[in-house]
């Protein structure tokens, strides 16, 4: 980005704020008050040299008037330009935030906050949608309400009550009421911690999520061969596997991935990486294993710098996801109730045929990300004489990742979500957006 091109623009606005004439600036470092209006108006280059010059009379750092402090305002700006009609020109860019940084800042602060209310709602639809806890709740405050609004009723329509079942009645209100604003309190709390990623988990699955995220997907302990008490150990230790359910989900997790372990190591995988290998498929290929073992072993990679940063998640025949481990740019719903457009769905109508795309979510500008999807047999299942049970994967790579080994292909426009995505004229749409006007 053409930062140099504000120099002139940085120079008037310090010349302007502390009140120095532009013939006295001129004067001062040597050159005409003509030369300098064609600087500061951006229509003449200046040289390293008369930057210092200038940046000492101004008393500033020269940094400052040269490359400036708005490197970073200015991509939160095309990041907040998003979906706009056409593309932002830099100059222009550049230009807004040299003369107003006060707006710039106010567009850009505005931009993270509609971004981080929008994780919100997403966040808090899943929960209105999927959580047994939410129902649950929602129905004892509804009975409590039926009960209270009866034993009112009561009251307010019989003239004459005898005094005991009159207290009776009153005793009611106040253990109904009572418990209804303590349910209410409970919902709310529950309500504002949904959109927290470390809140409570409401369901065995989220529960092993949670100790996946812990351990960032990563297990150094089941990548050695002899790690038979590695699993009972780790469950052991686990705090956030409270209930039953979450352990036998996390046990049979974990001894899928000492399985896939124990198929292609660390060892023969990280050399592929560090080659640039992103594609599953060709990763597979070097390796000689299966494409669902390459991508899962893929997702579950340490964080090290140099290495590609996967995402990935799984689903099975029913579309509800069994894993799911969201990028930064390409976040994920909770309960399997992703976007149609995506590899991953079409995938489960094709078995053990290989998808790829290139994902972009709409009205963003996180960038598009490489999706490679496949349909198969679950390895687990229970032979050949019943219908084998299907699981789909799909592993995400994020920004150009890839690029080398493959073309550049146009990015499909996807959502996240039905509910939160405002694609127009969406041939997979199954309801209405909240983000849409009339809804």
């Amino acid at each position: 980005m053409a930062q140099r091109q504000l120099t002139g623009t940085r120079i008037r606005e310090r010349r302007l704020s502390i009140g120095v004439r532009q013939a006295d600036l001129a004067a001062r470092v040597g050159i005409s008050g003509s030369y300098l209006n064609l600087i500061e108006h951006n229509r003449r280059r200046i040289a390293g040299k008369l930057v210092a010059q200038i940046a000492e009379a101004l008393g500033v750092e020269p940094a400052a008037l040269s490359e400036g402090a708005e490197a970073d305002l200015i991509t939160q700006l095309h990041d907040a330009w998003g979906g706009g009609a056409g593309a932002m020109e830099d100059v222009a860019a550049e230009e807004f935030v040299g003369r107003f940084p006060g707006w710039a800042g106010l567009l850009a602060e505005r931009h993270r906050r509609v971004g981080d209310l929008e994780r919100t709602v997403a966040t808090l639809t899943d929960r209105l949608n999927h959580d047994p806890y939410l129902a649950a709740a929602l129905h004892e405050m509804l009975t409590t309400v039926t009960a209270i609004r009866s034993t009112a009723g009561i009251l307010a329509e019989t003239r004459e009550i005898e005094p005991q079942w009159q207290d009776r009645f009153h005793r009611n209100l106040d253990e109904d009421s009572g418990r209804l604003a303590q349910s209410a309190r409970a919902l709310a709390g529950y309500l504002e911690g949904a959109a927290d990623s470390g809140s409570v988990p409401a369901s065995p699955q989220e529960e092993l999520e949670m100790f996946l995220a812990e351990r960032s997907y990563h297990f150094a302990e089941l990548e050695k061969l002899e790690s038979g008490g590695a699993i009972t150990a780790l469950l052991g230790a686990a705090e956030t596997l409270k209930s039953a359910g979450a352990q036998a989900l996390a046990r049979n997790w974990l001894e899928q991935y000492r399985r896939d372990a124990q198929r292609l190591s660390l060892q023969a995988l990280m050399p592929l990486m560090e080659k640039g290998l992103v594609d599953p498929w060709a990763v597979a290929q070097a390796a000689g294993v299966p494409l669902q073992v390459a991508m899962r072993r893929m997702a579950t990679l340490p964080e090290r710098e140099g290495i590609e940063r996967f995402g990935m998640v799984s689903c099975d025949a029913a579309g509800s996801f069994t894993f799911r481990k969201p990028l930064p740019d390409f976040p994920l719903p909770r309960h399997g109730a992703g976007c149609p457009l995506w590899p991953l769905y079409s995938a489960l109508c094709r078995p053990l045929t290989p998808m790829r795309g290139t994902l972009e979510l709409t009205g963003q500008q996180h960038g598009a990300v490489r999706a490679f999807a496949m349909a198969a047999p679950k390895e687990d299942g229970n032979g050949a004489e019943e219908l084998p049970l299907i699981e789909a994967h799909m592993l995400l790579v994020g920004g150009d990742g890839g690029s080398a080994e493959r073309p550049k292909e146009r990015a499909r426009l996807v959502g996240v979500a039905c509910r939160i995505c405002s694609k127009d004229n969406c041939e997979g749409r199954r309801e209405p957006s909240i983000l849409r006007e009339g809804v």
